[in-house]
């Protein structure tokens, strides 16, 4: 067994195949959820403490990891300028009045962006027990903003390995309409930024509300039927489920796809006109997932079967979520669940789960190497950093940290350390020269009883 090298000695990690068979063992699940919330904070729906408790009710039970909210009333300050009708600090109550009130202290959100101006605007929550939040990153913003979340798995072994799996996310909420021309183009731009940030495909998940009709329109194609392998994502339902199969029009023939159906939790214009009736006709939802989570590449992996459409029993074609009568009663999740997806949002929400496997060794692939890394800024702990580097690395600390004294480690991508040095924090920026070829390397902060570790691109 190789040694894994830690500072100026090496140490064994695991010193039998017994102890070793210890270390790789270990396993998490991540529950991913999406959900078009239908302008929530606009009024129309409830109150914002109304619309809270129903939100409350069905975290409660699906208890997700990740949560990514599209359709939220945009949140004035965000940035500077005013848009949309939800005042600054929306986020915050959503966070602490339904999903902190379901499980206290589990939750908190990414960076918030708005730079369209849109009325819409997506939230990504997330269990911060579990995850951390490295960036976020524009892709777009035709309509609305596109986002590019990063974040990592708080791996138990991260101080000894020094390095953690990374989950990308992207919420989408594409343009509505028969004609898929421009969420079509939408689709388009941001594959093609994502082609431009990456070689291939890392562990991504790109969800939300696409507004597709049918499985031939162009956009939907070009996430999971293009030709281009490195950029393939799959539609877990069709692949690797294999519960459907390709070409399929769920407007026009929903009866094959009718569980994943999620327009409209609502027959009639009850609890009030706000989105679509008329009862389950359609899938405009979706959870895509790279290659990588499909195949089990890099520590993350889907699990099979697991896509879900919560509140659809597979019997809910043109009628209400919670309809009793019609076609028997829905046994598919407890009632005020059923009910509180009914009062929510005239969609359903959707799920899929993730094993995450970690080891003492570190072993996998690495994240792939970022294809002509521009102004990638990458913040924890408060600290931040951009990438690429040339001969001088630029470390940027909040406030609260001048006059803080700290260590300055770096380790080549083996865990080797290559220097170690006390630092003084003295102002909000401190730059370093580093004397090091092109590659990858790995920078250690150790400031008071903070430890960010952080990816350091060489150019």
């Amino acid at each position: 067994m190789k040694p894994k090298y830690l500072g100026n000695a090496f140490t064994l990690i695991c010193i039998s195949l017994l102890t070793y068979t210890a270390c790789i063992a270990q396993q998490d699940t991540l529950t991913i959820m999406a959900y078009n919330v239908l302008h929530y904070g606009d009024g129309c729906q409830g109150s914002n403490s109304y619309l809270h408790s129903q939100l409350k009710t069905i975290v409660k039970y699906a208890d997700p990891d990740i949560l990514g909210l599209v359709k939220a009333q945009s949140i004035n300050g965000i940035p500077s300028h005013s848009c949309g009708a939800s005042p600054l600090g929306f986020a915050d109550s959503i966070e602490t009045n339904a999903l902190n009130a379901a499980f206290p202290g589990q939750y908190n959100y990414a960076a918030l962006t708005n730079q369209s101006c849109s009325n819409d605007m997506d939230i990504l929550f997330y269990n911060q027990n579990k995850l951390g939040s490295v960036s976020v990153t524009i892709l777009s913003t035709n309509q609305e903003d596109f986002d590019l979340y990063k974040l990592y798995y708080k791996d138990p072994f991260l101080s000894i390995t020094h390095d953690s799996t990374f989950l990308y996310v992207i919420l989408n909420h594409t343009v509505s309409g028969s004609a898929s021309a421009q969420r079509d183009h939408q689709d388009s731009i941001n594959i093609n930024k994502l082609k431009s940030t990456f070689y291939h495909l890392p562990n991504l998940i790109s969800m939300g509300d696409f507004n597709t009709r049918s499985s031939l329109e162009p956009g939907y194609v070009l996430y999971t039927q293009t030709a281009d392998t490195s950029f393939l994502f799959d539609d877990p339902p069709f692949h690797p489920d294999n519960k459907l199969t390709y070409p399929l029009n769920w407007l026009s023939n929903p009866v094959p796809c009718e569980s994943d159906l999620n327009v409209s939790t609502r027959q009639f214009s009850i609890p009030n006109s706000c989105g679509d009736n008329g009862g389950a006709y359609d899938w405009y939802e979706h959870i895509f997932m790279s290659q990588w989570l499909t195949n089990n590449i890099n520590f993350i992996h889907y699990i099979k079967n697991s896509y879900q459409t919560i509140g659809n029993d597979g019997n809910r074609l043109g009628i209400s979520i919670n309809d009793s009568t019609s076609h028997g009663k829905n046994l598919s999740a407890p009632l005020n669940v059923l009910n509180a997806i009914f009062n929510l949002s005239d969609k359903y929400p959707i799920i899929s789960k993730f094993a995450v496997t970690y080891d003492s060794l570190g072993n996998g692939p690495a994240n792939p190497i970022i294809n002509a890394v521009t102004n990638v800024v990458e913040t924890i702990n408060n600290i931040r950093i951009t990438n690429p580097v040339t001969d001088h690395l630029t470390i940027y600390f909040p406030s609260n940290m001048i006059g803080e004294k700290g260590t300055f480690a770096l380790y080549d991508i083996c865990g080797r350390l290559l220097n170690s040095e006390e630092i003084s924090i003295t102002s909000s920026e401190l730059t370093k020269q580093l004397n090091l070829s092109s590659g990858i390397y790995i920078l250690r902060l150790t400031i008071g009883q903070h430890i960010s570790i952080h990816r350091i691109v060489k150019n």
